[in-house]
C-alpha cells in the first residue's frame, strides 16, 4: 500500500485567514495572505522544503489574494473592495478603489493565462447570492462577469488554457467553464465536483501541470485532489480543520503548501489547537505551475 504523505508545518505564527498561495516564479517565492490580518507574505523556499521568510507587508483592511505583474518588480492585490499595487518597499497605490459592491469584500483572485486578473467576492454576512466574480482586464476596464455566487472562491486554468475552474463554498461545488483566452469569456458552465456537507467546503485551488486539480477542504482538514474529469484520485490530510488554499512552490514545484487559517477562533481555541493556522508542507508526485501574472498595458498602467 502506498504510504500517505505526512503534513508538516513549515510556519510558526497562527493566521486569522490563511489564504491565497501563489509561487512567483518571478523571484522564487511563495506568496500568501492573511486576509482578516491585512498581511502579505513572501517566503523563500529551502532545497529541503523550509520555509524563509522575506518580508511581511501591511496592508489596509482586507487583503483577499495576491498574484505577480509581469514587467514590474511589485504585486497585484484584490483588497478590500477593488484593486490595489503593491511594491517591493512596501507602498501601495490604489489601481481601482470601490469596484465590488458595498457590503461584500474581495476574496479569492488569479490571473488567467493570457494575464487578465479575475477576483471574486463574497458579502460581509456570507449570505446566498451575495457575491460575484470580476475581471481586470489588461487596459484597466473591470467587467462582472458572474453574479450570485456566494463565496466567490479557487479559481485555476486547465493547462492548455481551454478550461476555466471556481470555486464556490457557499455551495460546495466546483465549476468548470469553456474558457476563450482571445475574449477572457466563459461559457458552457457545469459543475464539476460537489463536496458533501459533511466532508467540508471546496476552498482555495490549483491546477498541476497534468490537470488534476488540488482542492482545499475548508472545515475538512484536507486537500482533495481530482482528475480534470472531476474524478477524486487523492486525499491529503492536513492537522487543521481550517485548510483554506494550496500551491506548489519551491525547486521542481513537487511540493504542496497548504495555507490554514483560525477564522473565528477565540484565543483560547488557538491555544488549544496550536497546530492550525500554520502552513503545511506535503510532498507529491505531482509537478505544479507557477502563478500567471497580470499583463498590464503599459499605457494604462503607467498613468
Amino acid at each position: 500500500m502506498k504510504r500517505m504523505p505526512r503534513a508538516v508545518a513549515v510556519t510558526t505564527e497562527q493566521t486569522l485567514l490563511g489564504e491565497g498561495a501563489r509561487w512567483d516564479g518571478r523571484r522564487g517565492e511563495l506568496l500568501r495572505v492573511d486576509i482578516l490580518a491585512g498581511r502579505v507574505f513572501r517566503d523563500r523556499v529551502g532545497d529541503d522544503g523550509a520555509l524563509i521568510p522575506v518580508r511581511a507587508f501591511d496592508v489596509p483592511g482586507t487583503v483577499g489574494a495576491v498574484a505577480p505583474i509581469d514587467g514590474d518588480d511589485g504585486w497585484i492585490l484584490a483588497a478590500g473592495r477593488g484593486f490595489l499595487h503593491l511594491r517591493p518597499d512596501g507602498s501601495i497605490r490604489t489601481i481601482l478603489a470601490d469596484v465590488a459592491e458595498a457590503g461584500t469584500r474581495m476574496n479569492d483572485a488569479a490571473c488567467d493565462p493570457q494575464g487578465r486578473f479575475w477576483a471574486g467576492t463574497l458579502a460581509d454576512d456570507h449570505h446566498e447570492g451575495g457575491g460575484a466574480l470580476y475581471r481586470l482586464d489588461r487596459d484597466g476596464r473591470v467587467d462582472v462577469v458572474l453574479r450570485d455566487l456566494t463565496i466567490s472562491n479557487g479559481l485555476g486554468w486547465s493547462p492548455d488554457g481551454s478550461t476555466m475552474y471556481l470555486v464556490d463554498s457557499g455551495p460546495r461545488v466546483v465549476h468548470a467553464f469553456a474558457f476563450d483566452g482571445a475574449d477572457g469569456t466563459i461559457s458552457d458552465g457545469r459543475v464539476l465536483v460537489s463536496v458533501p456537507e459533511e466532508v467540508g467546503s471546496p476552498d482555495g485551488m490549483t491546477v498541476d501541470a497534468s490537470g488534476d486539480l488540488w482542492v482545499a477542504i475548508y472545515g475538512g482538514g484536507r486537500v482533495h485532489r481530482y482528475t480534470p474529469d472531476g474524478a477524486l484520485r487523492q486525499v491529503l490530510t492536513v492537522p487543521a480543520a481550517q485548510s483554506t488554499c494550496c500551491a506548489f512552490a519551491g525547486p521542481g514545484l513537487h511540493r504542496l503548501y497548504v495555507t490554514t487559517a483560525t477564522e473565528n477562533w477565540t484565543d483560547d481555541q488557538r491555544r488549544a489547537e496550536p497546530a492550525a493556522g500554520l502552513v503545511y508542507r506535503i510532498e507529491t508526485d505531482a509537478t505544479g505551475r507557477p502563478a500567471e501574472p497580470f499583463r498590464p498595458d503599459p499605457d494604462w498602467w503607467g498613468t
